[in-house]
């Protein structure tokens, strides 16, 4: 069994298998955009009382159900491009130079591709960034669940991550001319953190990874993946029993398991136990989607895998042997060339939309 928190040995076996399918390629976007040169608009004139928007016009993505927007922060095309140009905008931190983009990238997964993520004030946080791919479909928020709504998160982010008072940023917003306009065409009304929020959960729940390889191979399209990646979803949903924790169409969506990974660590992380105080829950943390996992390196909520090839080895061999993990975590037997079609199966699922960075009045 290999402990990944040491994986010289897994790494030996591990080095020729990465090089063919975990590799990113990082032609697509630049690795870590300088948050100081992100473009700027002229800004936009105010308009006097514009009508309401209509709704947006619903969108099936073509493996996942249709977003469900809550009643009281319905989406609209003027919102979610509000909620863009926020989310990459750094005035929203505490300094002034941190945006909520400062973490999520889409080439990284709309993860950063760190260990662990500074916060706004320096702090280095304690567990690694999670993707916002899918996360409009979540019901808890988190690696321990303790946000229970989408816009919880992003008002708790905006305060614990880059450490802004939103009380204090809402009007350096609102004295934006160009985002005056903007807030006042969408809500109505100047911004405010409660519309700030909005808008950012708004766009969050357009960040949906589908029409994978996968998903065509699925709806009829043949040759959209290779050989080994089918080999690989019979495994998946087979002999290595991954399927009991991350059921398509999501892969894994808001349920809570321990795997293993705190055993043995000098001060273990509690996980979902410091939210519920079920000691049942003791060193679980919520089960990630694998769409798009690929491009989402390192791996787990500690970080603990530097490429999917040893994450996929440390869930197939059973884990650390912890007494409290999840009895579904046991070793499969698989080989190596077993862990190699589980990867290209993976690799399959990863989305190939596109993003432009909005430009920010």
């Amino acid at each position: 069994m290999i402990d990944i928190r040491y994986p010289i040995a897994g790494l030996i076996v591990a080095t020729s298998l990465w090089i063919v399918y975990d590799r990113r390629d990082e032609s697509v976007e630049p690795p870590v955009p300088d948050q100081t040169s992100i473009p700027v608009a002229q800004p936009a004139a105010p308009t006097e009382a514009a009508a309401p928007e209509p709704p947006a016009a619903p969108v099936r993505p073509s493996a996942l159900p249709p977003m469900v927007h809550p009643d009281d922060n319905p989406a609209t095309p003027g919102k979610i491009a509000l909620g863009k140009q926020l989310f990459v905008d750094p005035r929203l931190s505490g300094s002034g130079t941190m945006a909520c983009q400062g973490c999520h990238y889409r080439h990284l997964g709309w993860t950063d591709g760190r260990a662990f993520s500074p916060k706004d004030n320096g702090e280095l946080n304690t567990r690694h960034t999670p993707s916002l791919y899918n996360t409009g479909y979540q019901t808890a928020w988190y690696w321990d669940g303790r946000a229970t709504s989408l816009e919880g998160q992003v008002l708790a982010a905006w305060k614990a991550q880059i450490n802004a008072d939103p009380e204090q940023v809402a009007p350096l917003i609102q004295a934006v001319p160009g985002y005056a306009a903007q807030f006042e065409t969408v809500f109505g009304g100047p911004a405010t953190p409660e519309t700030i929020v909005k808008a950012l959960a708004a766009y969050l729940r357009t960040k949906n990874s589908d029409d994978s390889p996968w998903d065509r191979y699925e709806a009829g399209q043949a040759g959209a993946v290779t050989p080994d990646a089918i080999a690989g979803q019979a495994l998946f949903v087979g002999k290595a029993g991954c399927v009991a924790c991350h059921a398509p169409p999501y892969y894994g969506n808001s349920t809570f398991y321990n795997i293993g990974l705190e055993h043995g660590k000098d001060t273990p992380d509690p996980g979902r136990f410091k939210v519920t105080n079920d000691e049942a829950d003791r060193g679980a943390f919520k089960t990630p989607s694998l769409r798009s996992v690929a491009s989402s390196a390192p791996y787990f909520h500690d970080a603990s895998a530097p490429t999917l090839e040893l994450a996929i080895r440390y869930m197939a061999s059973g884990g650390n042997p912890d007494p409290n993990k999840s009895e579904l975590l046991v070793d499969r037997g698989l080989s190596d060339a077993e862990i190699f079609q589980l990867g290209a199966f993976l690799r399959a699922l990863t989305s190939r939309e596109t993003w432009d960075m909005p430009e920010i009045p």
